[in-house]
């Protein structure tokens, strides 16, 4: 079975981006990502780059991991406001709304529906795994169905932001066991866990 995987850049102190919840490696963001960081991208993760990232630094590689990318309306609603209507046109690309009613693109397939049960359904079917962009609010609602998640850690803190979870994720411990790390020069490194089946969870209630 498919697995959804949520492969997301994290600052040390947990955050994915800052308070307004722009893009934090766009223009006048906080995090300029080093040579070494893109590079690894291309080398190991070339699907996730965007598409207008992928034409300047010359990608074509297929997918290596994942075949579709689900994300939530304010994510999906970063690039549009920089006119990019399908960053990820070269995977099946799912944007979870209640408000957006016509999709702003031909490959933008628009989901009202649970997310949980449409995540289902979408492991079900063969191929690639799911990568899961974000943001914390879609990743919240899907976190007990999260199987495995790449962090890409930043060497920075920002003090506050949106969690990894987003703001109103619900208190259920869970372990994960690291898998595999790579640790850049630049500080930025890539850590790979898989959720521990079975391991209890609580809620705040």
């Amino acid at each position: 079975m498919r697995k959804l995987v949520y492969f997301i850049a994290s600052t040390l102190d947990g955050f994915i981006a800052g308070p307004d919840g722009s893009d934090p490696t766009g223009p006048g963001g906080f995090w300029a990502p080093s040579a070494d960081y893109v590079q690894h991208l291309i080398d190991e993760y070339p699907e996730t780059l965007p598409g207008p990232a992928r034409a300047a630094l010359g990608v074509t590689a297929e997918g290596v991991h994942f075949d579709t990318v689900v994300e939530g309306r304010k994510s999906y609603e970063v690039g549009l406001a920089a006119g990019v209507t399908d960053a990820y046109a070269h995977l099946e690309h799912l944007v979870f709304s209640r408000t957006l009613t016509e999709s702003p693109d031909p490959g933008i397939e628009l989901v009202a529906d649970d997310p949980v049960a449409a995540v289902r359904e979408l492991k079900r079917d063969g191929g690639k795994d799911i990568w899961l962009v974000g943001g914390g609010e879609l990743a919240g609602a899907l976190y007990g169905e999260i199987d495995r998640m790449i962090v890409k850690l930043s060497p920075l803190t920002i003090g506050t932001g949106i969690p990894l979870f987003g703001r109103n994720a619900a208190f259920a411990p869970n372990a994960w066991r690291l898998i595999d790390h790579t640790v850049l020069e630049s500080g930025a490194a890539f850590l790979t866990y898989d959720r521990v089946l079975g391991t209890p969870q609580s809620s705040s209630t």
